[in-house]
């Protein structure tokens, strides 16, 4: 398949020492391309950060796997950095590293997008990797700071239940309906219209207040209830906005990169990876805003490297994804006889055709077909924010781990 690229002169990369061992979807792009785009992605770089505009296709993720796996195999990137808590990331690195269970149980305290069949054959292929190269293994971080889990809940429970249970009935009331946003995140319920309509951080605020006014407060429990409190004011929802927590991610990849001196793939959607300030379809009041892959840009210049992989149309199980508006860079690049296309930006002839505002489509967890020309991100530059663009005309859903 042609591409929209100028040659680049390089070595020939490393022979492989490690076949792939756990099969992916059927993509678009043959290996040959895949080969060349990691090599381009991998010149130079410290970071690259791999995007999609949607956590719901198959092959969206399948392609972002692949690229992980050559990056890690012939160019020597030994880190993954990941949209989920510390904790959450470091049951991933535990079993990547050859610890006990399953992927699918690695996952099982993982956010939710990264709860599916395609995430966990890309842990197992870690894991593989890691078994053969013991003395260099890839490690994998969250980008985000320790968060509660459903473990935090029945801890606190589990205390009010032997302390105090005239009131276990009470912090229940608090607590249950809260803890469903680790299923569902609490702005996807209200999109939904499933939520039970008081603003989770209310109720974590008042289950904290509970806590700590039972005699002989246990420190432990109380530090649980407060991460509680700091999840949900911390989210979306509880923010009110989708902006924010920038700096938090950009501060944590690069802390790790420099500490360990390891090149880092950073794994995430589109709107956080962008090497450019974006500004969000749902929200264009807020103006431009800073994502992690601007922040990088600025601490690391040209050693991050920014990728976004995005679609056309198609069946995303959330929802039948329509063609395009005519003003998205997804209805430019979707040609109706090309299954895929990509394009390396840094390149002079192929910036001056394809460089300058874009608007770039969005598919997130509120996602419906009838405010697609919303669901989208802007940005000043298409060049500026992303370096290679991976584009694939038509996609389908991931599958969910049960």
């Amino acid at each position: 398949m042609p591409n929209d690229t100028a040659p680049l002169r390089r070595s020939a990369p490393p022979q492989a020492d490690l076949t792939d061992r756990q099969s992916s979807p059927a993509l678009p792009l043959a290996d040959a391309e895949l080969d060349e785009i990691a090599a381009r992605l991998a010149a130079g770089a410290t970071v690259v950060g791999i995007g999609e505009s949607t956590r719901f296709s198959r092959e969206t993720f399948g392609v972002r796997d692949q690229l992980f796996r050559r990056l890690v195999r012939d160019h020597g990137f030994r880190a993954l950095a990941v949209q989920d808590g510390a904790g959450a990331a470091a049951a991933l690195d535990a079993y990547a590293g050859g610890g006990e269970g399953t992927a699918a149980s690695a996952l099982a305290g993982a956010w939710r997008p990264w709860r599916t069949e395609e995430m966990a054959g890309a842990l197992e292929w870690i894991r593989a990797f890691n078994r053969d190269h013991a003395g260099d293994p890839v490690r994998i971080i969250g980008v985000k700071p320790a968060q509660a889990a459903p473990a935090d809940y029945d801890a606190v429970l589990e205390h009010v239940r032997a302390a105090a249970p005239q009131r276990l009935a009470q912090l229940a009331a608090h607590l249950d309906p809260i803890r469903t946003a680790h299923a569902v995140d609490e702005h996807v319920q209200r999109a939904q219209g499933v939520h039970p309509g008081r603003p989770f951080a209310e109720h974590a605020r008042d289950a904290l207040a509970l806590v700590a006014s039972l005699p002989g407060g246990d420190h432990d429990v109380l530090a649980r209830m407060r991460l509680i409190l700091e999840f949900h004011e911390r989210s979306v929802a509880g923010r009110g906005t989708y902006a924010g927590e920038a700096e938090v991610g950009a501060d944590i990849i690069a802390d790790f990169q420099h500490g360990t001196g390891l090149r880092t793939v950073y794994w995430d959607g589109i709107a956080h990876t962008s090497a450019a300030e974006t500004v969000l379809g749902l929200a264009p009041e807020r103006g431009p805003q800073a994502t992690v892959g601007s922040l990088l840009r600025k601490h690391h210049g040209g050693q991050y490297v920014s990728a976004a992989i995005g679609f056309h149309h198609g069946d995303l199980g959330i929802a039948l994804v329509p063609d395009p508006g005519a003003d998205l860079v997804d209805a430019k690049l979707g040609e109706p006889d090309r299954p895929a296309r990509w394009l390396d930006l840094r390149h002079d002839d192929v910036r001056s055709r394809w460089d300058g505002p874009a608007k770039a489509r969005v598919i997130s967890g509120v996602y419906t077909p009838d405010r697609d020309a919303a669901e989208h991100l802007a940005v000043a530059s298409l060049a500026e924010a992303f370096d290679v663009l991976v584009h694939l005309r038509e996609v389908t859903p991931v599958h969910w781990l049960s």
